[in-house]
């Protein structure tokens, strides 16, 4: 009988990037055996997450208030799939724009919403009254907040001339006192004049201020006024048959570059059916003259 050979054992194979070695649980001979490594399972649920689910999210963070979270989740939304103009239009960027708009950036809002309605204008999908309400809202509260700093700077300005004011009578008494006994009656009379004339001057100047403070009051364009789709103040008002007031070159470019039908009902449109609107041009044109202010904004 020949001797028993000795075991030969099997080369090691080197561990693979990316593996580890199970724990052997056999005796001798058993074969041991790998497990590749996975991705952790928050970067792999993150993946999967479709954006709708990120839309839905969104919703759902919107309507309780948690706005920063929310705007993580829209944006993730438009990030993952921006292909699909209905869903691009009428959630992400409504919602976006939404919350934008309430942490007061205003001018991200505006982009959003314009974008929003862009989308939806170039894939023929209808949008109603939804989007551009906000979008108005946006530019309004944007407005407001200019209208505010220009307040404060108005305050400052007259407060700065009222005190310009009093330090020339303060300036113009101690000059006489220099030159003239405190006792003459003529330095008195003087000292009156001066701070006669220096109330004068600065009932004028605060008369003047008020006057532009009940002006800028009243500084707000209606909504009427302003256009359907540039949500400017209307130039050249026209009215469609279906009796949706545009500005003219709004319009035209609408027709030239999306297609001819009317944005607001879908109805089909053409530029020989527009017709001039006589009568929203005279509001129009006795607006402008009673708030010359419109023109720049």
């Amino acid at each position: 009988m020949s001797p028993p050979q000795p075991q030969q054992q099997q080369p090691q194979q080197p561990q693979a990037h990316g593996e580890r070695r199970s724990t052997s649980t056999g005796g001798p001979g058993r074969k041991r055996t790998t497990t590749p490594t996975t991705k952790s399972t928050s970067e792999s649920e993150t993946e999967k997450i479709t954006a709708k689910e990120y839309k839905e999210r969104g919703n759902k963070l919107f309507q309780a208030g948690r706005y920063d979270d929310a705007i993580t989740n829209y944006t993730a939304a438009i990030m993952r799939d921006n292909t699909d103009a209905t869903f691009f239009t009428k959630y992400a960027n409504y919602f976006l724009g939404k919350i934008l708009n309430i942490h007061g950036r205003h001018d991200e809002a505006i982009k959003a919403l314009t974008r929003a309605i862009e989308f939806a204008s170039n894939q023929k999908v209808s949008f109603g009254d939804e989007i551009t309400n906000m979008l108005r809202q946006a530019l309004r509260d944007r407005f407001k907040i200019e209208e505010d700093k220009r307040l404060n700077q108005e305050i400052e300005l007259q407060s700065y001339l009222n005190r310009l004011i009093d330090q020339d009578i303060e300036n113009n008494v101690k000059e006489i006192l220099e030159k003239q006994r405190e006792n003459d009656p003529e330095v008195e009379e003087k000292i009156d004049e001066l701070q006669t004339k220096g109330k004068k001057d600065k009932e004028m100047l605060n008369n003047l201020f008020a006057q532009v403070d009940e002006r800028r009051r009243k500084r707000e364009i209606p909504d009427y006024l302003c256009g359907k789709i540039s949500f400017e103040l209307l130039k050249d008002p026209v009215i469609t048959p279906s009796g949706i007031t545009y500005d003219r070159s709004d319009i035209k470019e609408h027709l030239h570059r999306v297609g001819h039908f009317d944005p607001i009902t879908r109805v089909p449109l053409t530029v020989e059916q527009l017709i001039p609107n006589l009568a929203m041009k005279e509001v129009l044109d006795t607006f402008i003259t009673e708030n010359e202010w419109a023109l720049d904004v």
